[in-house]
């Protein structure tokens, strides 16, 4: 599963890591395991947390043993829901064009 449309405009290492968010679950992910899952370099992820943090697009639960990282429910997708039948043609070729722009 990916992230909402909505929040899918962000650079590579980010929207990586919200897909591997979204894919774990309610579950989440500590950040070796997000390493493994987004295909992305620890010091990017590090560099995108602090970020999707901010924007209140993560969520950060620690306890004693380890850092359990989780997407914010307002990231994930109503399965119920195609997400497709929201957007005209002209945005979706807008989100192509936006998403391999140089």
């Amino acid at each position: 599963m990916r992230a909402k449309r909505e929040y899918r405009n962000r650079d590579e290492t980010e929207l990586a890591v919200l897909d591997a968010l979204v894919d774990a679950g309610e579950d989440g992910l500590t950040v070796f395991e997000l390493r493994s899952q987004a295909d992305v370099g620890i010091d990017e992820i590090e560099e995108a947390l602090p970020d999707l943090k901010e924007e209140g697009l993560i969520e950060v639960d620690r306890d004693d043993e380890r850092m359990v990282i989780k997407p914010d429910e307002k990231v994930v997708p109503d399965p119920d829901r195609d997400e497709d039948d929201e957007f005209s043609l002209g945005d979706r070729v807008r989100y192509v064009i936006d998403r391999f722009r140089p």
